[in-house]
């Protein structure tokens, strides 16, 4: 063994790995991105890594290597797991040879997604047995348990983690190469009774799966990371808290507080929340009056063992969400869950050191300085003034075109939606100048149906695709645009335009957007086009290209317009004195990428290069 400081993504990277995985495929999404990318650095020949185009492919990929005997992981966020649920449901039904671990990490808050969707919800409704780690060392263990009981059953098996668990760090033991587990597939072996997804084969599964769920929760009663923890002092109360995942290490931290830990007559540790550990949850409740259920997201140990407590007739009273005793949305903290068990014994705060407020200033989310998505965005907005128009978003950096004052993202929902909220409004408002937005990444995961669906049902609408050869949001991992892969193999590119016109546009328009006169042009004429219509605006994003010279105003020339601020709003500029009428606008050298988009607007021509400033 040896110690590693390790992220929990790059844990749960060096459990998959140490269990012998031999295949894993995801979609980047925050914040889950760092597992497959850890294993892809270990760059073991008898691994396979690759990002796929998205959550559905990934999904079907682990599951035709599981059916020939490998051990599969494929990971994804959250809102992945919805691209990804179709083959899942259906792999549940059929089955697995070699383990299939499906990663999704949850995100309370939420800190960078749309929605706050509990996976182990999810692990109820599809019958997909679900691991929840409490920690980084937890989920190094873990995702080891995952792959054999996944084999053992012979079914997919989640293991869910949120944000704090899969960004936070630990010291933690890990296993030398030597004591890796070394899995040979067997190969895939024809049997259609087996792998075919017929109704009556679906049917007689549907029962196996019942049973052996229910097998399951007695297997998790026993398993060692579910685990009641009893307090150490005497003459105990009758009070108890039932937790799991990063929310149990915040419950943990209470404890040390002597008031808390002297009112306490156990803490029930859930750490597998489908199927549910029943006997072990009775064993719990069975000597209680009161227990607390702290968790992230959904009521679900609180559901649990309120279910159980019916069942078995036991009087105990269950409180959490659904009593609103525990807070019903966002992420846990450490002071949030004492605030709750204080609460709930009935003690004052605990927390006895002085807490100082102080009013942080607030920097709203923005594209970055030098941005190419931001000249896209200024061109459209200004060729179609005074038009009719509505500018569907599309998750990703773009969404950030909807702060001012480029105001341009008029809905955002999912990745893709944009192109087909764009024809739902272009069918009830035709005379509406649709456009739908979405990046070079989002085309290949999940455009080119919508786009095929507006040519077929003859929708007129623009298309604008922002390619800056990169999947920026998530940490800029190649996709089949960028003609490499995770590994570092150079592969052909697959071109975006080349795709649109076999798809059947007539009108495709390539554009640099820094070019802001000819993108203004480009976009007034393709507009006019009948039909569906595209335009690239193709630019690398700043992150992957070399700054260029940063550029500086010229104090002499500058008339305090204010133009360039207030129509771009890039970060590098601000006012030299407040924001007063005719105020001087200065340049952030540090910031500043040299794009000129801000010079290209100067009425006074006042904005150049830095080099030419000194000349």
């Amino acid at each position: 063994m040896q110690k590693k400081y390790l992220m929990g993504n790059e844990a749960i990277a060096f459990g998959a790995v140490a269990s012998g995985v031999n295949l894993v495929c995801g979609y980047p999404g925050t914040p889950s991105t760092e597992v497959l990318e850890t294993i892809a650095k270990f760059k073991f020949k008898n691994i396979y890594v690759e990002w796929s185009i998205n959550e559905k492919t990934a999904m079907e990929i682990a599951a035709g290597a599981s059916y020939s005997g490998a051990r599969t992981l494929v990971t994804m966020k959250q809102m992945g797991l919805n691209v990804a649920s179709d083959p899942l449901m259906c792999v549940e039904y059929i089955g697995v040879k070699g383990g299939m671990v499906v990663l999704v990490a949850d995100d309370p808050g939420p800190i960078s997604s749309q929605t706050e969707q509990d996976t182990r919800k999810f692990a109820e409704f599809s019958k997909v047995p679900c691991f929840d780690p409490s920690s980084v060392k937890e989920a190094y263990e873990m995702i080891q348990d995952a792959f054999e009981f996944s084999e053992r059953y012979c079914t997919p098996v989640f293991l869910r983690t949120t944000t704090r668990i899969s960004h936070g760090y630990a010291s933690i033991n890990v296993k030398d190469p030597e004591e890796y587990k070394i899995n040979t597939p067997e190969g895939f072996i024809k049997d259609s009774k087996r792998w075919v997804i017929f109704p009556k084969l679906s049917y007689l599964n549907h029962k196996k799966i019942f049973s052996r769920n229910v097998e399951l929760s007695d297997v998790f009663s026993e398993y060692k990371r579910n685990s009641i923890i009893y307090a150490e002092h005497e003459n105990n109360k009758r009070l108890g808290i039932a937790t799991g995942g990063i929310s149990f290490g915040y419950v943990f931290e209470a404890l040390k507080n002597k008031n808390i830990n002297d009112q306490l007559n156990s803490v029930f540790k859930v750490a597998t929340p489908y199927p549910f550990p029943e006997k072990l949850a009775v064993k719990f409740l069975k000597n209680l009056d009161e227990v607390i259920c702290i968790e992230e997201l959904d009521p679900v140990i609180e559901e649990a063992l309120l279910l159980i407590c019916g069942k078995h007739g036991l009087k105990t009273k269950i409180y959490g969400k659904i009593s609103n005793h525990v807070q019903t949305a966002g992420e846990n903290t450490r002071d949030s869950v004492q605030k709750v068990i204080n609460e709930f014994l009935k003690l004052p705060d605990a927390d006895s050191t002085q807490k100082i407020s102080i009013e942080l200033p607030i920097r709203p989310p923005v594209l970055c300085a030098g941005c190419p998505h931001r000249a896209s965005f200024y061109a459209v907005k200004q060729a179609m003034k005074n038009n009719k128009t509505i500018y569907c978003g599309d998750i990703g950096c773009y969404t950030l075109g909807n702060s001012m004052p480029l105001d341009m993202v008029d809905t955002c929902l999912c990745m893709g939606a944009g192109l087909g909220i764009a024809q739902g409004v272009y069918h009830i408002e035709p005379d509406t100048k649709c456009f739908a937005f979405v990046g070079d990444s989002t085309f290949f995961a999940s455009a080119v149906t919508g786009i095929i669906n507006a040519v077929y049902n003859q929708t007129e609408m623009t298309l604008i695709i922002l390619d800056n050869s990169t999947t920026a949001m998530t940490g800029h991992q190649p996709h089949p645009g960028t003609g490499r892969t995770v590994m570092g193999e150079i592969v052909q590119k697959i071109d975006i335009e080349k795709i649109l016109r076999g798809i059947g546009l007539k009108t495709v328009e390539t554009v640099n957007p820094l070019e802001h006169k000819k993108s203004v042009e480009t976009v007034k004429k393709v507009s006019d086009e009948p039909g569906v219509k595209a335009i690239i605006f193709k630019y690398p994003c700043i992150a992957i290209n070399k700054k260029l010279n940063s550029m500086s105003v010229n104090y002499k020339k500058c008339i305090g317009c204010h133009r360039c601020v207030n129509e771009i709003g890039c970060p590098a500029l601000f006012y030299e004195n407040g924001s007063g009428k005719f105020s001087k606008v200065l340049i952030e050298s540090s910031q500043c990428t040299g794009c000129t988009l801000c010079a290209q607007i100067c009425p006074a021509g006042a904005i150049v290069s830095t080099e030419e400033e000194k000349k």
